[in-house]
């Protein structure tokens, strides 16, 4: 679990903003390591700081076409059983347009690109920093609804560079879903 805190008033437009925030160690981490990389399991253990920061910006105001850029930095800070995930840097550059309206829902398509790092895991017997940590850049379609104060996302994630350090499954294709509640 994810709480995110996000403050956008560096611009009247709101074009700007940063992000401050916590990963909770909700996951389970406790199947057996010698059958399960810590790394590949639900959770981690660890309570992680998050930092980013975004800024958005018109292409074409008439054809409501907008491009953005985001990242994020995720550093863990509480460990359990002295495994330490590696640090990660995940971002963002994309375009979207304003949204077309379908009775009560704006739907807005998006295009991106994704660049994550994560760096080795390691202490303890439950790390593997020879098989944990990667770079790769993704390609992700994707589409928002807003409907009042819900909006629901959805992509597809598909590499076009991977680098993993050691011997790692990879999926070749990632969808993601999210919903959130704005008050």
């Amino acid at each position: 679990m994810r709480l995110t805190a996000l403050y956008t008033g560096f611009s009247p437009d709101l074009s700007a903003g940063v992000n401050f925030g916590v990963k909770l160690p909700t996951g389970d981490y406790s199947f057996d390591s010698k059958v399960v990389d810590r790394d590949t399991q639900l959770g981690t253990g660890s309570t992680d700081i998050l930092i980013g920061g975004f800024y958005r910006h018109h292409i074409n105001l008439h054809a409501h076409l907008f491009w953005f850029a985001q990242t994020e930095f995720d550093l863990p800070v509480l460990t359990q059983e002295h495994y330490r995930p590696g640090l990660e840097l995940d971002s963002a550059i994309g375009v979207y347009h304003g949204g077309w309206k379908v009775g009560p829902a704006k739907v807005s398509p998006v295009a991106q690109i994704l660049i994550s790092e994560r760096a080795s895991d390691g202490g303890g017997a439950s790390a593997h920093p020879v098989g944990s940590g990667y770079q790769r850049v993704l390609v992700s379609p994707g589409v928002e609804l807003d409907v009042h104060s819900v909006k629901f996302y959805a992509d597809v994630e598909v590499p076009v560079y991977q680098n993993f350090t050691g011997n790692q499954l990879a999926a070749p294709v990632l969808v993601k879903a999210s919903i959130a509640y704005e008050f």
